[in-house]
């Protein structure tokens, strides 16, 4: 009586994917902190005169690059390019449902700027 992987509860399949996801991670971490470090040592010192860095910095590179870019690899800006995507179809349907004299006005405040409002700064010359 052998059991499928689809048949097991949620738990057992928990237990059992947990340990490889693990060390799927482990793996992908040496690997980046290994690729950064190797690049970082053989291009940074000779053109820019910077200190080689040991494994650990390179995987804090790595941390630090996700955080500041998000994203490693092939996957990295596809949330931000369905939502940009997404927001562009909204103002596709909307202008689509603009008269052409509010085309105009938008144009029109898009052209000076902040939807064609003043702000404070504006208001006061001698500022």
């Amino acid at each position: 009586m052998t059991k499928r992987l689809t048949d097991l509860t949620r738990l057992t399949r928990l237990i059992l994917i947990a340990p490889l996801a693990i060390v799927g991670m482990v793996i992908f971490a040496w690997i980046g902190g290994e690729v950064v470090m190797l690049l970082w040592n053989w291009l940074a010192p000779a053109l820019f005169g910077l200190r080689p860095v040991t494994f650990w910095q390179a995987l804090g590179l790595l941390a630090l690059c996700r955080i500041l870019f998000g994203g490693f690899g092939l996957g990295g800006g596809s949330h931000r390019s369905k939502s940009q995507r997404r927001m562009r179809e909204r103002m596709a349907e909307r202008w689509e449902q603009m008269t052409p004299e509010a085309r105009e006005k938008f144009r029109q405040g898009m052209r000076s700027g902040c939807g064609g409002q003043t702000t404070p700064l504006d208001s006061n010359p001698s500022a």
